[in-house]
């Protein structure tokens, strides 16, 4: 079976394996936070690039303080450090820039995936029955060339009259006068 989608075949073992090893990880990381304490206060009046090379650890540009994450909370609270001056695994990105970031690309992804879908539904509405408007026009399309094949055979039969009544009336081969002498 394949799990994930496009990615391709999955075998069903890795699944288990990788949520197993999701969960070691996050226990390990929870339990190396009490000894982390101690780590980010020690990088407090130092730089940014030395206070997050510890993982659990926030820098806050405004006292050039080194704090713990708050792994409680998804972010860190206003009375800790103000969004803006926040930085946690790059310096170079806050926490306020972040989130504008994730919500503009979030919603471009939300709006590219409705209009598939509406685009989707659509054509496949389209696809299950020919619309009444194409049935009408294929429709009128027939007649119109049985009326015009009809006036074609009307015209012909008038043109031959005319040529017969006058004499100049096609004959099947017109050198055959020529051959009787």
């Amino acid at each position: 079976m394949a799990f994930g989608g496009t990615r391709g075949f999955m075998p069903r073992w890795e699944l288990p394996v990788g949520v197993a090893a999701l969960l070691l990880l996050l226990f390990s990381v929870t339990a190396a936070q009490e000894p982390s304490v101690a780590a980010c206060s020690q990088n407090t009046n130092r730089t940014c690039e030395e206070c997050l090379k510890n993982v659990s650890c926030l820098w806050c540009n405004t006292n050039k303080a080194c704090l713990d994450y708050p792994v409680t909370r998804i972010l860190p609270p206003s009375s800790l450090c103000t969004l803006s001056s926040a930085r946690w695994g790059v310096c170079w990105v806050n926490f306020e820039a972040l989130i504008i970031t994730l919500s503009v690309v979030g919603g471009a992804v939300l709006l590219a995936l409705a209009a598939c879908c509406c685009a989707c539904c659509c054509r496949r509405k389209r696809s299950r029955k020919p619309d009444k408007e194409e049935e009408k026009a294929a429709r009128e399309r027939e007649e119109r060339r049985v009326r015009q094949e009809e006036r074609r055979a009307e015209m012909k039969s008038r043109h031959d009259e005319i040529r017969k009544k006058y004499g100049l009336f096609k004959e099947e081969n017109p050198y055959a006068r020529f051959e009787n002498n």
